[in-house]
């Protein structure tokens, strides 16, 4: 009596890896979609919450801050001028936030595009290509 080996034949073995290979073309676009429009969002919300602050910094000072002072005025007094008045204990907000992809936000004050204009790189981290996303595009992210 001769014991028969059990086992997977390498027809099998292929077969599965197939199926498995073809799932995965499936499903990992829409996964990878998903989150680069997660991250897209998150950076429209945080531009929108830090226009909110900014609003708050400009009726307490009648000023937004300068390009030079950047975002960190949100945080911290600053100590070039315009040096603001009423500067609230601890802040307007925490934190800085940072963008998706790991990187600050930035304001350029007066702005180019409105009155102060906050925004991300985007994507490709570089500024002025297509991909920025700023407080004049929040509408092509957030609907």
């Amino acid at each position: 009596m001769s014991k028969k080996l059990q086992g997977f034949t390498l027809i099998e073995v292929m077969v599965v890896l197939l199926i498995i290979g073809i799932m995965a073309g499936i499903i990992a676009p829409q996964i990878l979609g998903s989150q680069e429009e997660a991250q897209l969002k998150k950076a429209a919300v945080d531009i929108q919450q830090l226009e909110t602050a900014l609003e708050r910094y400009k009726l307490s000072n009648n000023v937004f801050p300068t390009t030079e002072q950047t975002l960190e005025a949100l945080v911290e007094q600053p100590t070039i001028d315009p040096i603001p008045r009423n500067y609230p204990d601890g802040g307007y907000i925490r934190r800085l936030p940072q963008d998706p992809w790991g990187n600050d936000y930035q304001i350029l004050s007066p702005g180019e595009l409105g009155v102060i204009d906050i925004f991300s790189n985007g994507p490709d981290m570089e500024p002025g290509t297509e991909d920025d996303i700023g407080n004049w595009n929040l509408n092509d992210y957030l609907n």
